[in-house]
């Protein structure tokens, strides 16, 4: 483990059993060259979120990307999370052109030319994957949250993530069933997959927190630019959390109350639910 910008930089496990073997197998040119498009990869994470105004903690690498820790308490826009994921795979484009490019200039071992556009057009796509932890699954679930509410937004996403890690696994492990051999590969991606959807999903409860605690961002922003506020209608009965969880990130909210003959009977500002919420 190590330090950039205050950084914690470490090699995931599976990075290091895939290293033992390439010693093994004599591949380590291909490691090296692998952990440099991956530590690439991720810095181009790192970058774009400093430029985002994001505390970046940690970074870890995998052989196929890398988990990067932020910190940005529930303050993180759509478009700059979507623009945070897309900064990785954008930086193996630009390897893939820079190598494309000497290849065709005739500078260069042309065989690794083809083996590093080859590793960086794989770790590219396969990280634009819609699934979740994976730079796709970001992308896709900051654009749902613009539609729908953010709690439900995340449930969902976090579900049909397990779900998909379990399919990759199930894949993988269907040679077996016919007597062929074990896709080890996609059975150490898949179990890396379900393990860090699970602890997201049971994160979700912080994750919601931090999104109500910081909505004071969007109420500035709605009493600077004049913006409409998104109204809510419920029942007086209707339980806070479930009135809670229909916010949506990028709007400013009034709750409508009904009484039991569907008379409004006040129109709160969201703020007051929050502090009722938090026991302000």
């Amino acid at each position: 483990m190590i330090r950039i910008l205050g950084i914690e930089l470490s090699l995931h496990p599976l990075f290091v059993i895939i290293m033992l073997f390439s010693v093994v197998t004599g591949q380590f040119l291909e490691l090296l060259t692998l952990f440099t498009i991956v530590f690439i990869h991720e810095m181009g994470h790192v970058v774009a979120a400093l430029l985002a105004g994001v505390t970046v903690k940690s970074v870890q690498l995998l052989p196929f990307g890398g988990v990067a820790v932020i910190e940005d308490h529930g303050r993180l826009t759509a478009s700059r999370e979507i623009g945070i994921a897309l900064a990785g795979p954008l930086q193996n484009g630009i390897m893939i052109v820079i190598a494309f490019g000497l290849q065709q200039a005739g500078y260069g071992n042309q065989e690794f030319l083809t083996y590093f556009i080859h590793a960086n057009a794989i770790i590219g796509l396969f990280n634009l994957v819609p699934v979740l932890p994976l730079d796709g699954g970001k992308v896709l679930q900051a654009t749902i949250s613009l539609v729908l509410p953010y709690y439900y937004t995340l449930l969902w996403t976090g579900r049909v993530s397990v779900a998909a890690s379990v399919l990759v696994i199930i894949y993988a492990l269907l040679p077996l069933g016919a007597g062929g051999g074990l896709r080890l590969n996609m059975v150490m991606i898949g179990a890396f997959l379900l393990y860090s959807n699970f602890t997201d999903h049971r994160n979700l409860p912080y994750r919601f927190v931090a999104f109500l605690m910081n909505r004071e961002a969007v109420f500035e922003y709605h009493l600077r630019t004049g913006s409409v506020a998104r109204p809510i209608v419920a029942l007086s009965a209707k339980p806070l959390d479930d009135i809670l969880r229909l916010f949506k990130r990028n709007q400013y909210h009034f709750i409508y109350v009904l009484n039991g003959k569907g008379n409004v009977v006040a129109v709160v500002p969201e703020q007051r639910l929050i502090s009722t919420y938090f026991g302000i």
